[in-house]
């Protein structure tokens, strides 16, 4: 069975993330929905939103396992994913959502319902990393006695 995915922002990211994901997955457009919360919504009407939009893909009974991805815990948006999923029979909420978090899903998205969430949580966390940045070629930095200490390169 496949996993059905549905991600619940702070718009435009829920859509912005899934026309991404398209782009290398362009057969998951079934199985990835996207909900936008605009800043003055109130949250009943986000989640009336959310049911509706679940019960027009293959609605709201426990046959269709859902895995909820937010993006900051606390806000609006995951707080009403909260709440979606104590609605749902099948259905798990991660937080944090990146691009590549919802790549791994939408390519695990054939595995259970916790295995698809962990190994969102995993590859979401495995993306985040520090890049270190060297000289460009053929400049080197400045003298250490210079006295502005940021090596602006221009």
């Amino acid at each position: 069975m496949i996993t059905r995915l549905l991600l619940i922002t702070h718009a435009p990211l829920a859509h912005a993330l899934r026309e991404c994901a398209l782009h290398v997955f362009a057969d998951s457009a079934r199985d990835v929905l996207a909900l936008d919360v605009p800043p003055d919504e109130a949250p009943e009407l986000t989640l009336e939103r959310a049911l509706q939009l679940l019960q027009g893909q293959g609605g709201l009974d426990g046959d269709m396992p859902t895995l909820v991805l937010s993006d900051l815990f606390g806000a609006t948006p995951c707080n009403v994913a909260q709440r979606l999923v104590t609605r749902l029979p099948q259905a798990r909420l991660v937080t944090g959502v990146n691009l590549p978090m919802l790549l791994r899903a939408i390519g695990y998205r054939h595995e259970s319902l916790t295995a698809v969430a962990e190994r969102a949580v995993t590859g979401g966390g495995q993306a985040i990393m520090q890049v270190g940045v060297n000289a460009p070629q053929n400049q080197s930095p400045r003298p250490s006695h210079d006295q502005d200490t940021h090596h602006h390169h221009q």
